[in-house]
């Protein structure tokens, strides 16, 4: 489990960029030929317990985690650098499960000129410094919940993150979410032209299941679908279903849902490794 520390800023920075190693993926060989290390804080709150544990340590290995406990009953490797931590307390890498690094504040840009005007790859480097201090705030993993019209370019800056060629935490990808045309943005009755849409468009059954296997493709890790959004009169939520009686979205086997818009998660049943069922019969 990646630990942060609650203690000064610069120390919090350096242990989530060390700790900020993908928790399921095998120890490399690079991982198991770097020193050993004992972080010594004053306390550790390991997730579980009421309140934090004096006198525990923390043996690192290649940015990964191998043991954690008192100091006496924990042994530390041979070889292994102590560094002590005064006034530090260390604790579970942060979860956040719906952010867009691809988008900034709307006081600054609004969103329309966000998707509109702003250069891909001047997105992309926003999104490279938003990961960067998303880790330096203690948030190891992020489900990011969409790029808001930046394509599969949250695949590509997991990709990054992953090689170490960027700092960041683990990101969750879904490309773009999907939507009922015609109900996203920018709205089209607001410009001159058919401006490009922060979202991905999809009407009926087989188109949704086409644009689904199309993200599962580029690497998306969930699926995201807007079941309802404020196209109606006033800006009232409305169901983009075609037919009163039908579902917006049917979950495949093995998914999961989450609040607010409906996102799957493309759980595979079965080879070949990424298949994957339509999740709608209407749209």
């Amino acid at each position: 489990m990646p630990l942060i520390s609650a203690g000064p800023f610069r120390l919090s920075v350096l242990l989530a960029l060390a700790l900020a190693t993908p928790a399921a993926a095998a120890p490399s060989a690079a991982d198991r030929a770097r020193a050993p290390v004992v972080l010594v804080p004053d306390a550790v709150w390991d997730g579980v317990a009421d309140a934090p544990q004096r006198g525990w340590i923390v043996v690192v290995r290649g940015g990964r985690i191998e043991s954690v406990g008192p100091d006496a009953r924990v042994t530390a490797p041979a070889g292994a650098e102590r560094i002590p931590l005064a006034g530090a307390t260390l604790i579970p890498g942060l979860i956040e499960g719906h952010a867009h690094l691809f988008l900034h504040p709307y006081n600054e840009t609004l969103w329309d000129d966000q998707v509109l005007r702003e250069p891909l790859a001047y997105r992309v480097a926003e999104a490279v410094a938003h990961a960067r201090a998303t880790l330096e705030a203690g948030v190891t993993t992020l489900r990011d919940l969409g790029t808001e019209g930046a394509l599969d370019s949250d695949v590509q800056l997991a990709r990054a993150i992953e090689h170490h060629v960027v700092p960041g935490p683990r990101i969750i990808a879904v490309t773009r979410a999907i939507v009922a045309t015609g109900s996203y943005g920018p709205a089209r009755p607001g410009y001159a032209f058919e401006p490009p849409q922060g979202a991905e468009e999809a009407s009926g059954a087989e188109e949704i299941a086409r644009v689904v296997r199309s993200q599962v493709g580029h690497g998306a890790d969930w699926i995201k679908v807007y079941a309802d959004y404020r196209w109606g009169p006033g800006g009232a939520r409305r169901s983009p279903e075609s037919r009163p009686s039908s579902t917006a979205t049917t979950a495949p086997p093995r998914c999961s849902g989450s609040c607010g818009s409906t996102t799957w998660r493309c759980a595979p049943p079965s080879p070949p490794p990424r298949r994957t069922r339509p999740i709608s019969t209407a749209g």
